[in-house]
């Protein structure tokens, strides 16, 4: 019977290569190639996986900037942030505002923040968004006499 450790066996199984399996365990590469022949794994082939949706691949390209998240990927000839998934463009709006309401936004999705460029989920306003904002901004001045 072989012995297999349960750290190294559970990062074969979350498909992690063998050299990055012994680089975080500090372990020798021969003992995961060991064990992914012995639980008859495939080996994984090295470099960057292709993303399996267009959330994956948008988390690759946004880095934390305070309460707001910045674009690090492509933005098309407008300047807007966009991303390449299965043949088509997407624009990172759209991703982010469809990642936070769970719907396809009406119109454009823009940011609401305030802060040009950010993408993080929860920070666009969709066309409908907009004119309730609208609607609400007049009431507030029916209401105090003064606009927000």
């Amino acid at each position: 019977m072989t012995y297999i450790r349960g750290d190294v066996r559970e990062l074969l199984l979350a498909g992690h290569t063998n050299a990055e399996i012994a680089r975080r365990l500090g372990i020798h590469p021969s003992t995961p190639a060991r064990a992914r022949a012995y639980l008859g794994l495939p080996q994984r082939k090295p470099g960057r996986q292709a993303a399996a949706t267009a959330e994956d691949l948008f988390w690759r390209r946004v880095k934390p900037d305070g309460d707001h998240m910045a674009w690090t990927g492509y933005r098309n000839s407008t300047g807007a942030p966009s991303l390449r998934h299965g043949g088509r463009n997407l624009s990172a709006y759209r991703i982010a505002y469809r990642m936070a309401t769970g719907r396809e936004p009406d119109g454009y999705a823009l940011p609401s923040c305030g802060r040009d460029g950010c993408v993080k989920p929860g920070h666009h306003a969709d066309r409908a968004d907009r004119a309730e904002a609208r609607k609400v901004d007049a009431l507030f001045g029916a209401i105090f006499g003064e606009s927000a």
